[in-house]
């Protein structure tokens, strides 16, 4: 079983996001969603973006992702949505002992902290024609992180949502939704064997 640390998106904490979290939790995996906004939650991307920049802007969020890692063991898988995908990345790629990825609705250009680390695993998922995946590069981060040869997979689902999984949201896709689920269980009972 793997043990995973999950990062919600700009909404915060919602109960689609919660409920992703129990689906694997329900697969025997040990799952820690940690509150990067301590209870606050927004109904638009916009209102969790303002957010952000109320407490500190990203670079507060990714501190309060490394906080949230720190009491943790070394072997973690770490998933991020949107948002939350920025700390899920860095901590993958610089956080010694990650087990693998998942990046869901946006990638960053993997430079930014540095080389992917060639034993650890990542999927990408997002959907083709949303915009906030699609035109503001993550799209090509992640097209990127593939081509230079690290262990990388990229998912594309026919669609312009962006947070597709939440299913108590206007923007909920149930078929691609489980899709993804189904991938990421997969790829969690693929990783999460015994250490080598």
């Amino acid at each position: 079983m793997a043990e995973v640390l999950l990062f919600h998106h700009a909404l915060g904490v919602t109960p689609g996001v919660r409920a992703f979290a129990d689906t694997l939790a329900a697969d025997g995996h040990t799952v820690h969603l940690p509150d990067l906004f301590t209870g606050h939650t927004f109904a638009t991307i916009d209102d969790g973006l303002a957010h952000v920049e109320r407490i500190g802007g990203f670079g507060e969020v990714l501190n309060r992702a490394a906080a949230a890692a720190e009491p943790l063991p070394d072997a973690l898988v770490y998933i991020g949505f949107s948002l939350g995908v920025v700390g899920a990345q860095m901590l993958a790629q610089t956080r010694p002992g990650a087990r693998g990825a998942v990046l869901c609705y946006s990638c960053v250009p993997a430079d930014t902290f540095g080389r992917w680390p060639d034993h650890v695993p990542v999927q990408v998922h997002g959907m083709d024609a949303d915009p906030l995946f699609v035109d503001e590069g993550d799209l090509e981060a992640a097209r990127e992180l593939v081509a230079s040869g690290a262990p990388a997979e990229l998912f594309l689902y026919p669609g312009d949502q962006h947070y597709f999984v939440d299913a108590d949201l206007p923007s909920h896709r149930p078929e691609a939704a489980e899709l993804l689920t189904r991938r990421v269980r997969q790829f969690l009972a693929d990783v999460g064997g015994p250490l080598a």
